[in-house]
C-alpha cells in the first residue's frame, strides 16, 4: 500500500514538471497564456515549480507586455514583495528573453 502512495506521488510530480515544460515550450513560441501560466506558477511554487518571485515577474511582465491584462495585476501584487533589484533584475531577465525570441525570429 504504502508503495502505491510513492508511486502516485511521484507521478503527481512528474505531470507537474510535464505541465512546466510545456509552458516554457509555448512560451518560446511566444504564447502568451503560457507566458501568464508560468508566472503564477512561479509566484505560487505550483506544477513543478519553486517559489521564485524574480521569475514570477519575468514572466508576468512577458504576459503584460503582450497585452495580458491579469499578469499587470499579478505583476504589480507580486512586486509590492520584492525588493527594488530584485525587480531590476526580473526586467534584466525579461529584456534577454525578448532578444533571445528576436534573434530566433
Amino acid at each position: 500500500m504504502e508503495f502505491s502512495r510513492i508511486e502516485a506521488a511521484a507521478d503527481v510530480t512528474s505531470e507537474s514538471d510535464l505541465l512546466v515544460a510545456r509552458c516554457l515550450a509555448a512560451a518560446s513560441q511566444g504564447d502568451i497564456a503560457a507566458y501568464f501560466d508560468l508566472g503564477v506558477a512561479f509566484s505560487t511554487g505550483s506544477h513543478g515549480a519553486e517559489c521564485d518571485l524574480v521569475e514570477a515577474h519575468k514572466w508576468f511582465n512577458l504576459a503584460a507586455t503582450k497585452g495580458h491584462e491579469e499578469a499587470s495585476w499579478c505583476r504589480a501584487d507580486i512586486s509590492e514583495e520584492m525588493s527594488a533589484r530584485e525587480i531590476a533584475e526580473a526586467q534584466r531577465r525579461a529584456r534577454e528573453w525578448l532578444a533571445s525570441e528576436r534573434r530566433a525570429a
